[in-house]
């Protein structure tokens, strides 16, 4: 697995560098849906993990953001869940918060996971029994046992959306581009928690939900239940992050604001 996970990194950097070869730079910028933009730097850091990850583990299964989904995927043992650039809206705006993230799932159940913030070099892995390292060096989720004054990243769009009114005089709020970024910050103990009650698809989380797990926190959906990737259909209803210790003040702190189903 060690070995596994080495390969998986160096595949990740080298997305990175294919990302960061466009940062900041004219870019050809669609949008597949509104306010869901792609670019060139998007494909070009796909094709570079589909290439390299399905030659390290070729009886695996594929899902990315970026790649047509086939149902072969739910046929194998194994599979990539990949964002090759997780984050792009921050990226076409320079802002350095994007991330490649992969994770390689068991039977429904991530194994290993590595977000790469390439602006920063910033390295977040680890595989199954074998913790989370940041930049190299063992860490785990925060300490923190109150939830008043906790830090707690949050998405740009939906603060803007006023989306997190109602913590502002609760917690300390950081806006932080890419949610497998925020992940893995509350998993290296860089944020207490993070949240988003919109829903995601299992390539936004897949590897950082595996981190925080691995760093001893926990990560749910909005029923407060546990994930289970590679399903046929890879959209979950939202994921709540935290060091384990918050997990209950949070899901109460949310109850009362549109997340019913956490009482």
């Amino acid at each position: 697995m060690e070995n596994l996970l080495q390969q998986a990194v160096a595949s990740a950097r080298a997305a990175g560098d294919a990302i960061m070869s466009y940062y900041q730079s004219a870019l050809d910028v669609r949008d597949k849906s509104p306010d869901n933009p792609l670019t060139e730097a998007d494909l070009a850091a796909d094709r570079l993990l589909h290439e390299q990850l399905l030659d390290l583990l070729p009886e695996a299964g594929w899902l990315s953001e970026e790649t047509v989904d086939s149902p072969e995927r739910l046929d194998r043992r194994f599979a990539w869940v990949v964002d090759p650039l997780d984050g792009t809206k921050e990226f076409v705006m320079g802002i350095p918060e994007f991330s490649v993230s992969v994770a390689l799932v068991e039977a429904g159940e991530p194994i290993l996971g590595v977000v790469y913030n390439p602006a920063k070099d910033e390295l977040y892995c680890g595989y199954r029994d074998g913790g989370l390292t940041f930049n190299g060096r063992p860490t785990t989720v925060s300490t923190r046992t109150t939830l008043s004054g906790a830090a707690v990243d949050a998405s740009r769009s939906e603060m803007k959306r006023g989306e997190f009114d109602p913590f502002t005089d609760l917690v300390q709020l950081k806006i932080v581009g890419s949610i497998a970024y925020k992940l893995a910050r509350v998993a290296a103990g860089q944020a207490d928690a993070t949240w988003s009650r919109g829903p995601k698809n299992e390539w936004d989380i897949c590897a950082g939900a595996f981190l925080i797990n691995a760093a001893g926190g926990r990560c749910v959906n909005l029923d407060n239940q546990p994930f289970t990737f590679n399903q046929p259909n890879p959209k979950v209803n939202g994921i709540i992050a935290d060091n384990g210790h918050l997990h209950q003040a949070i899901i109460d702190a949310l109850a009362p604001h549109g997340a019913a189903r956490l009482k």
